[in-house]
């Protein structure tokens, strides 16, 4: 990565420009994510973790995540020389790792495009949990030519490393790549939504008799093992967002850095802050908490909907839930809404019905 180095400090300037955001609240979860945070090396992720206890208040024993490829840690392993990577970021505080596996498959990881291969993704786990605990892996499901057997020893494999948490979503096409030319040229087929839905009831099933909880739409961990950084972002919690095209978040408003990493880098130097910000409208707030709502375990609450939005909105809700009770894809218990069983494939479509439109 180009201007590395400057991009470091910039990022550990940003922490500082920052600080005043969270003031008063106490930072619970560090997470190094996006692009490829394992190109930095163990001195530039101590020093930026450093940074953060330097400029904010921080809870007892922080979650404090990096994401990583197979590929990027077979990498980094051999050049750790004395200690293995895994060791290097123990001793850091990194504490739970984050794993793109995708497919314990070759034909799947080649057609994906991805950097790593099959076997990479094995060693990498066998390594990985010699040192880590907490772990979680990602797997993706719907793939063109994925049978309901090859998709359920993908989950075996997973499960015989005994990871304690998986991230599995269905495989979007994204205009532009590799993947997209070859459906296009018919190489490979259009994925289909029912392909997708019954791996989806494959993934639940497996995952439920293993003792994992689906927590969130797409997520699966063990008790203790829910991932604490992506519970705050479903609980609307406050979250900050360092580097280009970070998001972040205050309960009222929502802001985005600049993409473009010279410009970033030129503000930041400059003390100023490289990001927009929009200010949530009640529309925009409702509708939010109904979508991140329903995609977890704690639901919808009425009560909150009342309390924050009104009689009439909570009016509105009720009759527009009524069909979709009437279906047994949601159910209400507590004066919480759920997705049933039956609606869990259908959450986002569902979210939309619930959706307010131009309250304001």
């Amino acid at each position: 990565m180009k201007k590395k180095d400057e991009m470091v400090q910039m990022l550990a300037k940003e922490i500082g420009l920052r600080s005043i955001e969270l003031a008063n609240e106490k930072v619970e979860t560090i997470y190094f994510g996006g692009g490829t945070p394992s190109v930095l090396s163990i001195e530039d992720l101590r020093f930026l973790i450093d940074e953060v206890y330097c400029n904010y208040q921080v809870c007892e024993n922080p979650e404090i995540t990096i994401e990583a490829n197979p590929d990027d840690l077979s990498h980094l392993s051999v050049r750790a020389q004395s200690r293995t990577v895994f060791e290097e970021y123990k001793s850091i505080g990194i504490n739970r790792l984050s794993i793109g596996i995708q497919s314990f498959f070759e034909g799947d990881l080649q057609m994906m495009n991805r950097a790593h291969n099959a076997e990479e993704a094995k060693t990498c786990l066998f390594e990985a949990t010699k040192y880590f605990d907490n772990i979680s892996l990602d797997l993706i499901y719907g793939i063109p030519g994925m049978s309901n057997d090859r998709w359920k020893e993908n989950i075996e494999m997973a499960l015989s490393f005994g990871i304690p948490h998986i991230s599995s979503y269905a495989l979007t096409v994204e205009p532009k790549t590799a993947l997209k030319k070859l459906i296009q040229t018919g190489i490979i087929a259009e994925p289909k939504d029912e392909v997708a839905q019954e791996h989806f009831m494959i993934l639940v099933d497996m995952l439920e008799k293993n003792g994992f909880i689906q927590y969130e739409l797409s997520n699966f961990g063990k008790e203790n093992y829910f991932s604490k950084n992506n519970s705050a972002y479903w609980l609307g919690k406050k979250y900050l967002g360092i580097g280009p095209s970070a998001h972040s978040y205050n309960g009222i408003s929502r802001s985005w850095n600049v993409a473009n990493n010279t410009s970033y880098l030129k503000s930041i130097q400059d003390n100023q802050l490289p990001s927009e910000a929009e200010i949530l409208t009640i529309t925009d707030r409702y509708n939010e908490y109904i979508m991140t709502g329903l995609r977890t375990i704690w639901g919808v609450d009425m009560r909150r909907i009342e309390a924050e939005f009104g009689l009439e909105i909570i009016d509105y809700l009720k009759q527009q839930t009524q069909k979709f009770l009437d279906d047994g894809l949601l159910y209400v218990e507590d004066e919480i809404v759920k997705t049933t069983s039956k609606g869990k494939f259908l959450t986002d479509g569902i979210a939309s019905d619930l959706f307010l439109i131009n309250l304001e």
